[in-house]
């Protein structure tokens, strides 16, 4: 197949173009390299793919769908879009500029889709869809969702919109619901990450709230593979599927499994709650099992291992980049 993939050269993203590489697929990536982190580690995460005779890489903005008209020229099986502004903090400050990438460039990819008769969408959505819904784990048959930042209601729109032209266009619609996805090639703004970053450099972590909060930590290669099976998905022509690990982690379990792999103490600075983060998230894995064959794989204790391996070969001055 020929798989288009927007956001390919970010975290996730990258992970997934090695997955589909590695399948013997033919990928075109489109990223726009936007500067919300250093471009350089996007540039890193692309070395190894642009040696590979079945990659190409067009930089452009998934809002300009002119651009995208013009740019992309092949002829494309699948649609996996992972392009997107990230950050729940960020978008209560940049509440329109969320909407403008997130729902316009989710509307314009998917116009792109309908006008290039492909039949296969796979959406990146977000475990913080479901807010502070307080029924664990959080089930995609729940329909009372409760956002509590922009972010999530990007991305509500996103699945939304993808009905819309499931059921107009016949486009198969599925939408992946992340729940804190980890592991190397983080970005740097992410929790484990800048934690490491902190830990391993002697500065103080800020911890929002008491650390009792907690995450269903999913590690990347766990996400890669469902993504890869949701690009094969025939079933049935729209679904919303939770990628998730099914276990939950308290923020401080996630600090001391850090000093444990980092081999040294973290120094906490502890700060208010912070308006849009939740208390929980909690996947329930049931419907990808039994739709897509996921398994969650990765126990949150060896990812976390990968991770500082990854982090330290990186970033440390001196070791291997």
């Amino acid at each position: 197949m020929h798989i288009l993939v927007t956001g390919g050269a970010g975290f996730i993203g990258s992970h997934v173009v090695d997955a589909l590489l590695a399948d013997g697929e033919q990928v075109t990536v489109v990223d726009n390299f936007d500067p919300f982190y250093d471009r350089e580690l996007k540039e890193r995460n692309v070395t190894e793919h642009r040696r590979n005779t079945r990659y190409r890489l067009i930089e452009a903005d998934i809002r300009d769908a002119e651009a995208l008209g013009r740019q992309l020229t092949g002829d494309y099986d699948v649609v996996v879009h992972l392009a997107a502004m990230v950050g729940v903090r960020a978008s209560i400050e940049r509440p329109l500029l969320y909407q403008d990438v997130n729902v316009r460039g989710t509307h314009n990819l998917l116009e792109f889709a309908s006008r290039r008769n492909i039949r296969q969408f796979v959406f990146a959505s977000s475990s913080s869809v479901y807010g502070v819904n307080p029924r664990m784990p959080w089930s995609e048959e729940d329909f009372v969702l409760r956002p509590i930042s922009p972010y999530a209601s990007t991305k509500i729109s996103g699945e939304l919109l993808g009905h819309v032209y499931s059921h107009l266009e016949g486009i198969r619609f599925v939408a992946l619901r992340f729940f804190t996805v980890y592991g190397p090639r983080q970005r740097p703004d992410l929790a484990i990450h800048k934690f490491a970053a902190l830990i391993a450099s002697g500065r103080a972590i800020p911890v929002y709230g008491d650390g009792s909060t907690r995450r269903d930590y999913t590690y990347v290669d766990d996400v890669a593979a469902g993504v890869r099976s949701a690009v094969r998905f025939d079933c049935s022509q729209y679904e919303v599927i939770n990628l998730g690990n099914n276990a939950t982690v308290t923020l401080i379990e996630m600090i001391r499994g850090l000093e444990d792999v980092l081999g040294k103490r973290a120094t906490i600075d502890w700060q208010p709650e912070q308006p849009g983060d939740v208390p929980e998230t909690w996947a329930s894995v049931n419907k990808a099992r039994d739709l897509l064959g996921y398994e969650p794989r990765t126990p949150f204790r060896e990812g976390i291992r990968r991770f500082a391996e990854w982090y330290l070969q990186t970033s440390v001055p001196g070791s291997r980049v």
